[in-house]
């Protein structure tokens, strides 16, 4: 055997949709189907995903990310949005809310722009800058962000979008209750109170979502 042939891999294939999927979503169960197939189908090719997600696609990303939909109202600004995730899932799962996706990266723009105008979403923004270069002032009922960088790093571009009273609600692994101990210079400093961190999707989930929330206070 040739070592061409020795070193090819079977393709990846897309995981089938968890149960939980229809509950989660609701009657936008088909949006988000249609969102996961363009994602799976295009994904890796545009630098959205890496080329082992696509069989955790549901359960890793998108249903990661819509478990916590029912924490937000109003305008809600998802931070380096990249694929969709969370922003666009969360935009699915909750047509009542007003979301904007800030985005420096033009490729990813791009395809943020086609998602909202393929799934017809008349509840999203898609901005293309840089967190730090947010000139709009602390507007925003929410601010998330999944996967960016550790909570201290991560403070400096999320809170100040945020309006007095607001809140943070950030997506995190394992390590989330040590990033708020190694971040309360910077939590004092944002005035972020009641840092904490929640499990979200227990007994819905096969992975459930840590999700680290935190109240601007100023």
């Amino acid at each position: 055997m040739s070592d061409d042939v020795s070193r090819e891999t079977p393709a990846a294939t897309v995981e089938a949709e968890p149960v939980a999927a229809e509950a989660i979503f609701g009657s936008r169960v088909d949006l988000a189907r249609q969102f996961t197939a363009a994602l799976a189908e295009q994904g890796e090719e545009r630098g959205l995903i890496g080329p082992l997600e696509l069989p955790r696609l549901w359960t890793r990303h998108v249903l990661n990310s819509a478990i916590i939909a029912p924490f937000f109202s109003g305008r809600v600004a998802d931070i380096g949005s990249g694929a969709g995730l969370p922003g666009l899932v969360l935009a699915i799962a909750r047509p009542d809310v007003e979301w904007v996706l800030v985005e420096p990266m033009e490729r990813r723009v791009q395809w943020l722009a086609e998602q909202v105008r393929e799934l017809e979403l008349d509840n999203v923004e898609v901005v293309r800058a840089r967190a730090e270069d947010w000139s709009r002032g602390p507007v925003m009922d929410a601010v998330t962000a999944r996967a960016v960088s550790a909570l201290r790093t991560l403070l400096p571009l999320t809170a100040p979008l945020v309006r007095d009273g607001g809140e943070l609600v950030l997506l995190k692994g394992a390590n989330a209750q040590n990033e708020i101990a190694a971040a309360q210079k910077q939590l004092r400093k944002f005035s972020v109170v009641d840092a904490r961190v929640e499990i979200v999707g227990e007994g819905i989930l096969t992975e459930p979502t840590r999700v680290l929330r935190g109240t601007i206070r100023r």
